[in-house]
């Protein structure tokens, strides 16, 4: 393994009707999200991880040391579980000087580094304070700083932001990076939301039906999903089909002319605003045009999203007035174009 490899690990959990089996790494200083729908086996693999759930194969390697069959207790892993999970009988400071003192540092040493950590994150006058008296922010805070006081290599963090109301999320979410990029360890991530793991982390790892289906940077994540999960979660269409020039053929039958010639499997994207209606067939065009019929309209920011069904299911993004002056409503016929520049292909094997 080499030597700037923090965390490497090959997880394979087995449950009736699940196995999860993956494989990750992450280098001292980075952040790596899990990212994925509900019950993609993430937080089992968190888990795993921090010696909570058994292996059923693969090992967990910290440092270059396998820690398989150690303890939890003796990993030298900080966790921070969705629900924070503070002691509710200990005050915050307490709280955060339990990481050392389970590392016998004298109970005065482990008070002045809780409260070195509390004054970190910004909580220094609450150091007194019970979880009950505390806001979910706050809450959160502690809980990162108890993990941190324990000065661990490696770092888990499982939904830090979900329990929080979308004001106080942002806010915590800032606060959470500036504290992410001064830890000196690898830092993983389990997220369902993106814009948590853009936000935070350095490189994502895609998770679906227990397997990594895609892994990257934010950028070439964004620009080139290759599920139709990741393609929801970025806003693009996605179709696969095979490229024969810059032409490629859909399962169907349908084609749609690309930008760029490729050749064999490919992957085709376009965002929704790419996609222009008309009342009838545009004419004097070479752009891809073809017949659909709407089947539901929602607001999505200041656009409405227009779902499409036809020969292919696309999504479109109109104007408010736009819609009005369409009069699209669900059962309309409508007919859909996009630009050849707008369409990219990119190949389907391998990442």
């Amino acid at each position: 393994m080499d030597h700037a490899v923090s965390l490497d690990v090959h997880l394979v959990v087995r449950r009736p009707g699940f196995t999860l089996d993956v494989a990750l790494s992450a280098e001292p200083g980075e952040v790596v999200a899990l990212l994925g729908p509900n019950g993609a086996g993430k937080t089992t693999a968190l888990r795993a991880v921090a010696g909570l759930v058994d292996l059923d194969d693969g090992h967990v390697t910290l440092d270059g040391v396998r820690l398989d069959r150690v303890p939890p207790e003796h990993r030298r892993i900080g966790v921070v579980f969705q629900d924070y999970l503070l002691f509710p009988h200990l005050t915050a400071l307490e709280n955060v000087a339990f990481g050392p003192r389970c590392r016998r540092v004298p109970r005065r040493e482990a008070r002045g580094i809780a409260r070195d950590w509390l004054d970190r994150v910004g909580l220094a006058e609450h150091a007194r304070k019970k979880p009950r008296e505390l806001s979910g922010g706050q809450a959160q805070r502690v809980a990162l700083a108890r993990a941190l006081a324990a000065e661990p290599r490696l770092l888990l963090l499982d939904e830090p932001l979900a329990a929080l109301d979308a004001r106080t999320r942002l806010e915590t979410r800032a606060q959470l990076r500036g504290h992410l990029s001064s830890f000196p360890g690898a830092t993983v991530l389990v997220t369902h939301d993106p814009l948590d793991a853009l936000m935070l982390a350095d490189r994502l790892v895609i998770v679906e039906d227990g397997r990594v289906v895609q892994t990257g940077d934010a950028a070439t994540i964004t620009a080139r999903p290759r599920t139709d999960y990741v393609a929801r979660l970025v806003g693009l269409n996605l179709y696969r089909g095979r490229a024969d020039g810059a032409t490629v053929l859909l399962p169907g039958g349908f084609t749609l002319v690309t930008a760029v010639p490729q050749e064999g499997e490919v992957f085709v994207a376009f965002p929704p605003g790419a996609v222009a209606l008309y009342p009838v067939r545009p004419s004097g065009s070479p752009r891809n045009t073809w017949e659909a019929t709407v089947s539901s309209v929602a607001r999505h920011g200041d656009a409405l999203r227009i779902e499409l069904a036809g020969p292919i299911a696309a999504a479109a993004d109109v104007t408010p007035a736009a819609a009005v002056q369409l009069d699209l409503a669900p059962g309309r016929a409508v007919w859909a174009s996009l630009k050849a520049t707008e369409a990219t292909a990119y190949p389907a094997g391998g990442e």
